[in-house]
């Protein structure tokens, strides 16, 4: 690579000019790239929605579950499958492959539940979504104006509004009770004019259709001809005639049968709001909630400004102050994202500061540490241009590794910068003082940027969430050490050969033949302090090896003792706490315990405002769950926003011990708290799988009672509830027949008389609107419900003739996993060590004698953490197997890279040290620091090594190679070693706060890492070195006495460095041999 500086230094105005280019070119790249939490992922998940009205679990598990399983489960790419039958709908819940194409996944989905036979009313939807079609603002509105008018404005202009604001993707609306036409027939008038309900059923269908018929004269003057109109008011509704229905053969005609008969007549028609299946308050008022995302490649942070300066102009539409109109802000993505990439700045320059400083302490040279300095901004610009055109964005993922990268990227620089004002010190002609220093390091920090950046390589390795979040990080990193590399062998040597001066009086005389380059030079402080320690190390190498191998022990022995997770908490202003009542619980009840709550939220300090969602409110819905009218009443949501300054650890804390005394599950229901910011669940799971409902009873409750009495987990739930009561009609056909009914039409009776059946929609003033079907009030207990009047063609009869109602039980939902009937047992891990509590759970798993057919397996967040570390390991292995050939390539030597691999292990000392010291939990990203360190540790001691190599092949003996170019490379060794130290000291302390749960273990284990190995590699490479070099030399001899002293060609070849330094003569060197 001393081609590159060579062609650099001839050509410095073209050097400038690029540099100029790169500062405009990256300054337009970090204004432009688009700013999100984390990188937009592709959610491998589709979900499978089947309503089937007033069917219960069973009826939906047998005629529609199972039968989209068996469809679903032939399909590649899904690797499980999870389902909940509940009373009048299916969900199948498909895990997919990360990587898996999605749009052909749920094209072959959807072709696969086309084809299954199911009953008539039931239509399969298939979901998918990526985290771009989560919400990034979520509003609620209020007003003192009419609940109808608030809906209009919502629908008519502030859908609108909002929707045309640059980049959002949609706007959803909920908590509206959409407007709805009734028809309640009068059963006995209907039967007396002899009018079926069926017949009623499909009069919208023979109506309001406008059939294009054809041309009159299409010759000559052709006119297009249309047949019918289409219905637009209730008037019109109204107005419509049904025929009577045909009696049955030997059947007497109802009296009044035979002409046909207005709807108006034997039904009232009215337009009214729908029933309410939910609501939405927010800080204790009723309100709208107002859901808007983005699209795609659109900027979060300047959406959300968009839509925040769009919130004046929605007030005003909602009537402003005079109407008590008001406007909140739920839940907004973009000030934790702008906090936190503000932070991460302010730690990042706060890094280049500290970086600095320990250059210009190193150097005592203002010049050249700003010359060093240059490298880290170009490096950052480059990366932000790589960043733009590679399409991804700034996230706490990439700006994590920028900052990370901080502390690397000047570590070339700063071998560059070190070696040249040593030269440039002896004396002699700069530009060739330059050349020199750069051809004795250019293929050193050559080697070393490149294993840094091969290590990342096995990122591809890793699959799942993990490997989706962390290859932009590695992506980011890899280009920043790549610019820093180019940085250092262009930009570096021009602004050396224009900014450093020759010293007034050389530092030492030319060096004379047969000596290393500044032999004769004075020791530094450094070098006197650091020369008796290798000295003795290398005069007593078996004592040396002895304290090596203790301190790797020691480093086994501190495993044990390490906590572990997963991702840990994003952190974040936001909370989320769900309430889950118990089965069977109505809508009242479950607002009533929804307010307890309220109560609670209103009181506790650091809560700014909240808004809770009861059932299922009507309108659009954001994410991947259920749409409106398919959750259950008996699930609560409440999303609540902290103050600013809140500490939301603290206030999960204090409103956990709050919610504790509500009374429990008994009381307000099982209530779990969780950061709304976290985006990775850290939920633990225990999937039980039976085919006996009773087995499975009965296993799930041993494992629910084994996992509540692990002290570290909390929120323990048991998806598999107790049965509750239900009613079963069961028709008897031969009675039925003979009233002339069938059991379809017995059954549409029964629905129309409950629910109300839907038999079209209508657009009334340009909003569409359902058309229910009604019977009069529903019956409200078994005997209204015997004596329910059912029309037919021989008269009304009560329910009780034809059929038998009586009370049973019945699971209120029934759970598959993949296929097989399954209970789902739940938790949340207390403490930060998750490896503890799974290791706890799988121990009391161990010791459960589960019923025959019975078997319990934890998932969640435990096996995303195994596989994640499973991987992650060997994503270790084949790291340290790339930097080992990479190494090889350099040294073209096999036994010398496998010297310099001693660095890795003690860098684990150091690494788990410091996260055993600082209470930092072992992640993945303690992990992904462990991947940076393999390639960063063995960069010093390539850097010493290659300059060992060097003064032998210069012709001088082993032990003066290795002290002297100890001794050379210990000032640049250190300097880089304290300045990527102190670069991410920022991060490790946590100063700002912003992406912690990503950059401080990450940068913990890099420090510790790299103090430990950067003093065992001062030390023990060394000795390690002479020793294999004296063992090689005496097997070419023979065995014969300490060879190797005086064998240069033992030094191996080494293609880093083209050119020795120049050769010299110096003064007695104590050789230490």
């Amino acid at each position: 690579m001393t081609w590159l500086a060579r062609l650099s230094l001839a050509n410095r105005a073209i050097v400038g000019l690029v540099t100029i280019l790169v500062i405009v070119f990256g300054t337009i790249s970090t204004t432009s790239i688009r700013q999100e939490l984390f990188p937009s992922l592709d959610v491998p998940v589709a979900s499978v929605l089947a309503p089937y009205p007033g069917a219960s679990p069973d009826v939906v598990e047998q005629q529609v579950t199972i039968p989209l399983e068996t469809a679903i489960g032939g399909i590649q790419g899904i690797t499980d499958t999870r389902s909940t039958s509940s009373g009048g709908t299916s969900v199948i819940t498909l895990n997919l492959e990360y990587g898996s194409n999605l749009d052909e996944l749920t094209s072959r989905v959807q072709r696969a539940v086309q084809g299954v036979r199911l009953p008539p009313d039931v239509t399969p939807q298939v979901l998918t979504g990526s985290t771009d079609s989560l919400p990034i603002v979520q509003l609620a509105v209020s007003s003192q104006l009419g609940d109808d008018q608030v809906a209009a404005i919502l629908r008519d202009q502030v859908q609108p509004l909002l929707a045309g604001l640059d980049g959002v993707g949609d706007v959803t609306l909920s908590g509206i009770r959409d407007p709805r036409i009734t028809i309640e027939v009068d059963t006995a008038e209907a039967a007396r004019r002899g009018v079926s309900l069926s017949a009623i059923s499909t009069l919208l269908q023979a109506n309001g259709v406008r059939v294009p018929a054809g041309q009159l004269n299409p010759d000559t003057d052709p006119l297009t001809v249309e047949v019918g109109s289409p219905i637009t008011s209730v008037d019109q509704l109204r107005d419509l005639y049904v025929g009577p229905s045909a009696a049955p053969p030997g059947a007497a005609a109802a009296p009044g049968a035979g002409a046909p008969v207005r709807l108006g007549d034997i039904a009232t028609v009215t337009a009214e709001p729908a029933p309410a299946t939910g609501y939405t308050r927010t800080n204790g008022v009723p309100s709208i909630g107002v859901g808007v995302t983005k699209q795609a490649d659109a900027n979060t942070v300047a959406v959300s400004d968009e839509v925040r300066g769009a919130l004046p102009r929605i007030a005003d539409l909602l009537g402003g102050s005079a109407q008590d109109a008001q406007v909140t802000v739920v839940f907004d993505q973009a000030p934790f994202i702008q906090q936190s990439v503000d932070d991460l700045t302010t730690e990042g320059l706060l890094g280049l500061l500290f970086a600095v400083l320990v250059i210009l302490g190193f150097l005592l040279s203002v010049r050249a540490t700003l010359v060093t300095a240059v490298s880290i901004p170009l490096s950052v610009l480059i990366t932000m241009i790589v960043l733009d055109l590679g399409g991804y964005t700034l996230n706490i993922l990439t700006l994590g590794a920028l900052t990370v990268a901080i502390g690397r990227v000047v570590d070339d620089s700063i071998v560059v910068i070190e070696n040249i004002k040593r030269h440039i010190g002896y004396g002699g002609h700069r530009h060739r003082a330059i050349l020199t220093a750069i051809r004795e390091v250019a293929g050193a920090i050559t080697a070393s940027t490149i294993t840094t950046v091969a290590v990342f390589a096995p990122i591809g390795l890793v699959g799942g969430q993990v490997g989706e979040l962390f290859r932009p990080f590695a992506v980011t990193v890899t280009a920043a050490l790549l610019a820093s590399l180019v940085v250092s062998l262009t930009v570096v040597p021009v602004l050396a050969s224009m900014v450093l001066r020759r010293p007034a009086s050389p530092v030492a005389d030319p060096p004379l033949a047969g000596e290393p380059a500044g032999e004769t030079a004075e020791r530094t402080w450094l070098q006197a302090g650091y020369l008796p320690v290798l000295r003795a190390a290398l005069g007593h190498p078996v004592v040396s090896l002895v304290i090596a191998v203790a301190i790797l022990l020691g480093t086994l022995a501190l495993v044990p003792q390490l906590r572990t997770n997963f991702l840990g908490d994003a952190g974040g202003d936001t909370l989320s706490v769900s309430q889950k009542m118990p089965p069977g619980t109505g809508l009242p009840a479950a607002d009533a315990a929804a307010r307890e709550v309220e109560a609670v939220l209103a009181g506790t300090a650091g809560v700014q405002s909240y808004q809770v969602t009861v059932g299922s409110p009507a309108g659009g819905s954001g994410g991947f769950g259920p749409p409106p009218g398919l959750a259950s009443t008996t699930a609560t949501r409440f999303s609540v926003t902290l103050d600013p300054d809140a500490d939301a650890t603290a206030v999960q804390d204090d409103l956990r011990a709050r919610l504790d005394g509500l009374g429990g599950p008994a009381g307000a229901g099982t209530l779990t708290v969780q950061a709304g910011h976290g985006g990775f669940g850290n939920e633990l799971q225990v999937v039980v799988r039976a085919e006996d409902p009773d087995v499975l009873a009965r296993a799930a409750d041993q494992v629910q009672q084994a996992v509540s009495e692990i002290p570290d987990a909390t929120d323990v739930h048991n998806n598999l509830a107790a049965a509750q009561a239900s009613v079963n009609v069961a028709v008897d056909r031969r009675r039925a027949a003979e009233a002339g009914l069938t059991e379809a039409q017995i059954g549409q009776s029964v629905a129309t008389a409950l629910r109300g059946s839907t038999v079209g929609t209508l657009t009334v003033d340009g909003v569409e609107q359902s058309v229910v079907l009604r019977t009069g009030s529903a019956p409200a207990d078994l005997a209204a419900l015997r004596a329910l009047p059912l029309p037919g063609p021989r008269g009304t009869i009560p329910l009780r003739d034809v059929a038998t109602v009586s009370q049973t039980s019945t699971p209120p939902s029934i759970s598959h996993t993949d296929g097989a009937r399954s209970a789902l047992i739940t938790a949340r891990p207390a403490a930060d060590d998750l490896g503890a509590v799974t290791t706890a759970m799988q121990d009391r798993l161990d010791g459960l004698v589960l019923p025959a057919g019975a078997t319990a397996e934890i998932g969640g967040v435990s096996a995303q953490q195994d596989e994640a570390f499973t991987q992650l390991g060997l994503a270790l292995l084949v790291a340290i197997a790339v930097v080992y050939l990479v190494m090889v390539v350099t040294f073209r030597s096999l036994l010398q890279p496998l010297l310099l691999l001693v660095a890795i292990p003690f860098a684990a000392t150091g690494a788990l040290g410091l996260l055993l010291v600082t209470g930092t939990p072992l992640g993945v990203p303690a992990l992904i620091g462990m991947l940076m360190l393999v390639g960063i540790v063995v960069t010093n001691a390539i850097v010493l090594i290659d300059l060992v190599n060097q003064y032998r092949r210069a012709g001088r003996g082993l032990m003066v190679s290795v002290v002297e170019g100890s001794a050379q490379r210990l000032r640049p060794i250190l300097m880089t070693a304290v300045a990527t130290v102190c670069a991410l000291l920022p991060m490790a302390l946590g100063l700002t706060g912003g992406g912690v749960f990503i950059s401080q273990p990450l940068a913990i284990v890099v420090i510790g890492g790299l103090i430990s190995s950067t003093l065992l590699t001062l030390v023990l490479v060394p000795v390690l070195y002479v020793l294999a070099e004296r063992t090689r030399g005496r097997l070419r001899r023979g065995g014969g006495g300490r060879a190797g002293d005086d064998d240069p060609a033992g030094a191996g070849t080494s293609g880093a460095a083209a050119e020795p330094a120049p050769p010299a003569a110096g003064a007695g060197v104590d050789t230490g041999s």
